[in-house]
């Protein structure tokens, strides 16, 4: 089964200084059909404009990823993690029992770009945690570049969830394919260029959930980038 989620059907929050675009229900927008995809939770496209962002606030009990787009941008956390985050770069914050944090656009002249992606963590109060992975290069230039896993495996930040994040960047014309097990789910998520899958042409912002599928085939129609949850 192969369930489409266009970016255009996606939640919308614009307040100003923020432009927010939600694949699942999250703060003012709520849809009871769009509640996650297994323990996959948000994943929010926010586009924050310079020297803003998101004041110190707190969450508990949810693995949150922030994968950057475009531009900077600046994490502090109770936890003790803290830093900026760049294009490729991925930073991973696990809430536990709980942790205060805020969220800011590192740059004074222009705009951030980037997804944040909750993942419902596989055990409750665990102590918070924080990392973040170098930026994704040429090592995911047509293939299956591996993110985050529960085990850490290949460099990959070690998330507590039985999920795994990967991502590929494709130039235009390329195909890269992928054998799904039917058992777990599979999330597909645009972020640049264009890609035409099982019939359907994919550009920025759209996804698919994979559910009881073998099989994935992908064919860039532009150059692009995509990002593939493996989930229980």
């Amino acid at each position: 089964m192969i369930i489409e989620r266009p970016s255009s059907a996606r939640g919308r929050v614009q307040a100003g200084w923020l432009d927010s675009h939600h694949t699942f229900s999250f703060g003012q927008y709520y849809d009871p059909a769009w509640m996650g995809f297994g323990p996959l939770r948000v994943i929010n496209e926010d586009r924050v404009d310079p020297g803003a962002g998101f004041p110190t606030h707190g969450h508990a009990n949810m693995e949150i990823l922030s994968y950057v787009l475009d531009g900077a941008l600046a994490h502090k956390d109770s936890s003790g993690g803290g830093g900026v985050i760049r294009p490729g770069e991925l930073q991973w914050m696990s809430a536990g029992h709980g942790v205060q944090h805020s969220e800011f656009n590192a740059s004074g002249a222009a705009p951030v770009h980037f997804l944040q992606i909750w993942i419902q963590p596989d055990r409750l109060n665990a102590q918070p945690a924080y990392a973040q992975r170098a930026a994704v290069g040429a090592d995911a230039d047509g293939r299956w570049l591996l993110l985050a896993a529960p085990d850490g495996a290949d460099g990959s930040i070690a998330i507590r969830q039985d999920a795994r994040l990967y991502v590929t960047r494709l130039a235009a014309g390329a195909r890269l394919g992928r054998t799904l097990e039917p058992q777990r789910r599979y999330w597909l998520q645009v972020t640049r260029g264009a890609v035409d899958v099982a019939g359907r042409t994919l550009v920025a912002g759209d996804a698919l959930g994979l559910v009881e599928e073998a099989d994935l085939q992908l064919h860039a129609s532009q150059a692009a980038e995509v990002l593939l949850f493996d989930l229980p």
